[in-house]
């Protein structure tokens, strides 16, 4: 996978790094691990990724608005609640390589935050920031529960 021809858009960026973060994550987790055939992950599998689509943020009139608010808004969720770096023992070794690319997947996750928060606060959504807010809690919530979830069906007890 390359960039696309032109980036115009921060979104366009953000996008764009997700994919290759997300890609990252994958291959770390099929390098670290073994899977057994699980009958529950086909239907798992689609409530997670259909999580991923666009959706119109409620009161914006302007859809191509809408969209970029609720992608800024999923992106700033998945960054904040998705924290796999928390789920090492406290036993693993720093100096191992899925261990670190863990923490700096964490610490990226940061600094891109901070990008959306930005965004997400910026002064051309002054007049619609109580739908803005919304959205961003919306997608909170649908990620945590998502994540959650996950890690319940993996055996991992969540706080």
């Amino acid at each position: 996978m390359g960039t696309p021809p032109t980036l115009k858009f921060g979104w366009q960026t953000e996008l764009h790094s997700q994919l290759h973060r997300e890609t990252e994550i994958a291959t770390l987790m099929m390098r670290a691990t073994s899977w057994v055939a699980d009958l529950e992950l086909a239907p798992l599998c689609l409530t997670r990724e259909t999580a991923w689509l666009p959706k119109l943020v409620e009161g914006v009139v302007d859809w191509s608005q809408g969209l970029l608010i609720d992608l800024a808004a999923l992106a700033h969720a998945i960054h904040a609640a998705i924290r796999p770096a928390v789920l090492l023992p406290p036993e693993a070794n720093a100096e191992d390589p899925f261990v670190l690319a863990l923490r700096r997947i964490e610490f990226e996750s940061s600094r891109l935050i901070q990008a959306q928060i930005l965004f997400l606060k910026g002064p051309e959504f002054v007049p619609i920031r109580d739908c803005v807010n919304a959205a961003v809690e919306r997608r909170h919530h649908q990620v945590r529960d998502l994540w959650e979830t996950m890690l319940e069906s993996i055996g991992v007890r969540c706080a």
